[in-house]
């Protein structure tokens, strides 16, 4: 395409062309819209251009990048990463218009690089970062990682566009341009020089002008020329010399001024500024590397650059140290930090401090931030540690206690100051504490036992480490026995009671046993030989006890875990000032003196305690201790034949249906109802670990053999009792829930065996009541999980022989006249004065009405009971009483009458006319003497003392643990 300068003839041509022909003036920015106007001299027509695809999308991301720039000239870095996300997007719209053009363009390429490097300075300038609010800072942070996302897809051509940078867009393209006409401007002269060497030198002007003509208009391209106006061409003629043309070609192309030596001169320096900043960013990756920094292969990536431990050629000082101590604990609870590579730097700084012999203050402040840091390793609250953590704490734990026992001069504690600390010389206070740090761990060790399946290896394998805890505990009780306050030594004695009191010590029973066989084997031999002997002899009776004694002495010290625990919950009761501490103690000593077997002891200490009236005040996990506490002492008291007690220990928990939830257990999970999930998280964390569960199915059994012994014997006393009232309502369910069957068969269950008994002992068959009990089935289920279970076992045969005996009195003692000892003696298998002690007891509580006679060791029977019609008639009797008194009432309201009258007498029913009645029925009632004198009066007070039996407890009622 020719010029435009030499296709024009002169200028009195172009300004006839001018005004012959309409001048088009387009004007082009990247920011506005396209548009092309035409002028003429008498009116004015604007004409609509259609653009390509490629165009408008081109266009599109050139907008968004010159808004990118804008932002990034003042700082503001929230726009600057909302402006990129819509410069992805609007890439992703231009995705089939690039693919056609071969490629993203090289401006979006730029303005990736510029971005980058515009993010990488402000990181690196702390300064700076540090006057950005939060919402700049906040961003940052973001950007960078999201930019470094991105950039991966465009790696290589990032790569070859910082290799070979190109003229940029928008803002910066008339500076290109010119630098681009520059060039050309310099080329054109070199052609031109050459063409004019190539034209004799006698040629004429017109001639030498033509060959420039000629030679521009095939080497030159108008697109890229900045051409003078009409206006500026006169200019130049009218000023040019006589000389014409001989120097044209020099005379009109674009001249270079100083202006613009200087800007291009500027941008190259900016080119060498740019690859020198690259080449120092790569120098520092090497030194990192060289360092033997690895790549972390898991976790989310550092909001902050690995930082550089110390430059070569530092001096390493406490202060330096300590410095970089705080720079890597600034990352600490950030969003996005790396724990692992925290873990990992504070270990090095570690290293670096004990290598240049810091002093073991240092050593002990930076393990204190090393265990932290593995604590904060996980940042969920409800999952557990896990395993390769664990470990590593157990082990900085282990360092650091046995750098504080080992040295004296180290006194670390919560209340020392970090302004306060002394770790360059002795002796040395570091902020920090050590129970504390025990007790967490304590906790994490019984959160990962939550998390394990209990039926499987893996619990087994994690229990193991409960040695290790109970280790360091041991040993942190003996520094701050040493070393501690006496509130220190309270927390450290309770977290040791927590890992003892459950623990049933299996030797206790074996040392015992043996103890009690010898004392036999000894009396056995002493009643064999002589028991009187000489004057100032032992008799082998008395060798026998005194070697008895020295036994029982020494299980005394064997009994170790008795007197740790006594000797820790002793001194807790004298030193603590806190109520949770002390009341904790107090249930698991009573915990362990039950699971022993130390009846007296577990009772006498819980009903001095009071903690029944008190324990609703404690917080849950104290309220869940209680609840075990009490299953331990009602299993303890059915060991020992304390039935009653039993029933009463074990009834509010087993009551409800809710033993399992109640000893944090497991979960119930209960039909309609919706668990809350915030709720059912916490309860999942107060679960007791399986190795310290009470099985429910023993407490289940134990409590409904305890309802059958009390319930049974209450019936047959109370059958025709209108007032009636049931001692175990569960118990009772299971009775109805039988009776409703239409077929039963043989029990299956630990229920239906209970059931079953029930039935048999009702009848005064103790034969078949024990062996429903007492069977292999029995003994697998229940009863051999008791520690001494053959024991258990001749007690509960020996509690239904009894029992069954009292039910059959009260059942057929009307159809007796009298009974003969020795009989009730054989058909219970009963020693004689146990059968003379249960009858006569129940004579003395007026159960029985009868006698004994002595010469012919039998009981005669009064005839005092009612017969079966007369007692229906007595019922009848009070009912229609009942009705007649409240339709009574109900008149005497209707019809308002005043209750003078009937206080006075005046009614019917009132005072002395209820007297009246109830002599005249007590006349009918009275057939006989002895039942006009002793028999409604006994029946009363049976009944009376019934409810009182009934109505009273031993000090065992739950008040609170199922408040929670």
């Amino acid at each position: 395409m020719s010029s435009r300068f030499f296709a024009t003839g002169s200028d009195s041509e172009s300004e006839s062309s001018s005004e012959s022909e309409e001048q088009t003036v387009v004007q082009a920015k990247s920011t506005v819209t396209t548009k092309v106007f035409a002028f003429s001299d008498d009116e004015e027509e604007t004409k609509r251009v259609v653009r390509s695809a490629k165009d408008k999308r081109f266009e599109e991301l050139q907008n968004v990048i010159k808004q990118l720039r804008n932002h990034k000239k003042i700082k503001d870095i929230s726009k600057v990463l909302e402006t990129f996300e819509d410069l992805t997007k609007a890439l992703q719209k231009s995705q089939k218009v690039i693919e056609k053009e071969g490629g993203v363009p090289r401006f979006y390429i730029r303005a990736l690089v510029e971005l980058e490097d515009f993010i990488n300075e402000t990181w690196e300038d702390r300064e700076g970062r540090k006057k950005l609010n939060k919402v700049n800072s906040k961003a940052l942070t973001t950007m960078r990682q999201k930019l470094r996302k991105y950039n991966r897809d465009f790696e290589a051509k990032i790569a070859s566009y910082r290799e070979n940078p190109d003229v940029g867009d928008e803002q910066e393209a008339p500076e290109d341009d010119r630098d681009k006409s520059d060039s050309e401007s310099d080329d054109d002269d070199e052609a031109v020089q050459k063409k004019k060497s190539a034209v004799p030198a006698d040629a004429a002007p017109d001639m030498k002008s033509q060959f420039l003509k000629g030679g521009d208009s095939e080497g030159s391209d108008d697109s890229d020329l900045d051409w003078p106006s009409d206006s500026d061409s006169e200019s130049s003629d009218s000023s040019e010399p006589e000389g014409g043309y001989t120097n044209m070609a020099a005379k009109f192309l674009k001249k270079t001024t100083a202006a613009e030596e200087a800007a291009k001169a500027a941008r190259k320096q900016e080119k060498k500024e740019r690859k020198a900043r690259e080449q120092r960013r790569e120098e520092e990756e090497r030194e990192l590397e060289e360092g033997e920094w690895t790549e972390v292969q898991r976790g989310a990536p550092m909001a902050m650059e690995k930082p550089k431990m110390f430059a070569k050629g530092t001096e390493i000082n406490h202060a330096v140290v300590l410095k970089k101590l705080n720079e890597i604990l600034a990352a600490r609870g950030k969003k996005g930090t790396d724990r692992s590579e925290q873990i990992m730097l504070l270990g090095e700084l570690r290293r670096i401090s004990e290598e240049n012999n810091l002093g073991l203050g240092m050593t002990v402040k930076i393990l204190f931030n090393i265990v932290a840091s593995i604590f904060d390793y996980n940042p969920n609250i409800a999952t557990c540690m896990k395993d390769e953590m664990w470990a590593k704490c157990i082990t900085y734990i282990t360092e650091t206690m046995d750098i504080l026992i080992d040295n004296t001069n180290i006194f670390v504690g919560a209340n020392v100051l970090e302004e306060s600390e002394a770790i360059e010389a002795e002796p040395f206070r570091v902020r920090g504490c050590i129970l504390s740090v025990m007790e967490r761990a304590d906790e994490e060790f019984i959160k990962m036992l939550q998390a394990c399946d209990a039926h499987s290896t893996e619990y087994v394998e994690r229990l193991k480490d409960e040695k290790k805890i109970e280790v360091l505990v041991v040993r942190l009780q003996k520094y701050l026995e040493e070393r501690g306050t006496s509130q220190e030594i309270c927390r450290v004695y309770l977290r040791r009671i927590e890992h003892v009191y459950y623990k049933y010590d299996y030797e206790h029973y074996k040392t015992a046993d043996l103890i009690r066989k010898t004392v036999e084997q000894k009396e056995e031999e002493a009643k064999d030989g002589e028991v009187e002997g000489k004057d100032g002899e032992v008799t082998p009776q008395e060798k026998g006890g005194e070697e008895a004694k020295d036994m029982v002495e020494e299980q005394k010290q064997k009994e170790k875990t008795a007197v740790i625990m006594d000797k820790l919950c002793k001194y807790i009761y004298a030193k603590d000032t806190t109520d949770r501490i002390r009341t904790r103690a107090i249930l698991c000593h009573i915990y362990h003196h039950a699971l022993h077997g130390r009846w007296y002891e577990a009772r006498d200490l819980m009903l001095m305690s009071h903690l029944q009236d008190t324990i609703q005040h404690s917080d849950v996990p104290t309220q869940i201790l209680y609840n075990r506490t009490m299953v331990q002492l009602g299993l303890c008291a059915f060991r020992y034949g304390n039935i009653k007690d039993a029933h009463n220990a074990l009834l509010d928990i087993q009551s409800g249906g809710r033993a399992k939830e109640l000893l944090a257990q497991g979960l119930l999970m209960q039909r309609n109802v919706e668990r809350d999930p915030e709720r059912e998280k916490i309860e999942k964390r107060r679960q007791m670990p399986f190795h310290m569960h009470i099985n429910l199915e023993l407490l289940e059994c134990v409590y409904l053999v305890s309802a059958m012994l009390l319930e049974i014997p209450y019936m047959a006393a109370h059958e025709f009792d209108a007032r009636r009232r049931m001692i175990s309502k569960s118990f009772h369910h299971q009775l109805r829930v039988s009776e409703r069957q239409p077929l039963v068969g043989p029990p299956e269950s630990m229920r239906e065996h209970v059931v079953a008994a029930s039935k048999a002992m009702k009848i005064g068959d103790w034969r078949a009541c024990r062996d429903f009990i007492i069977n292999e089935k029995m003994n697998g289920k229940v009863w051999d999980l008791f520690p001494e279970a053959e024991k258990v076992r001749d007690l509960i045969s020996r509690k239904i022989q009894e029992e069954s005996l009292r039910t059959y009195l009260f059942t057929y003692s009307a159809i007796y006249d009298s009974l003969c000892l020795v009989t009730l003696a054989e058909m219970f298998e009963l020693d004689g004065p146990v059968v003379h002690s249960i009858i006569s007891k129940m004579i003395i509580n007026e159960e029985l009405a009868a006698s004994w006679d002595e010469p012919t060791q039998t009981v005669v029977m009064h005839r005092s009971e009612p017969t079966r019609l007369q007692n229906l008639a007595l019922q009848l009797s009070d009912k229609l009483a009942n009705l007649v008194d409240n339709n009574e009432r109900i008149l005497e309201v209707k019809q308002g009458t005043s209750a003078f009258y009937t206080r006075q007498g005046e009614g019917r029913f009132g005072r002395q006319g209820k007297e009246r009645h109830h002599q005249g029925k007590e006349r009918h009632q009275g057939q006989s003497g002895y039942h006009q004198q002793q028999g409604r009066g006994y029946q009363g007070q049976r009944r009376d003392r019934g409810d009182r039996d009934r109505d009273h407890n031993k000090g065992y009622q739950n008040k609170g643990y199922n408040r929670w």
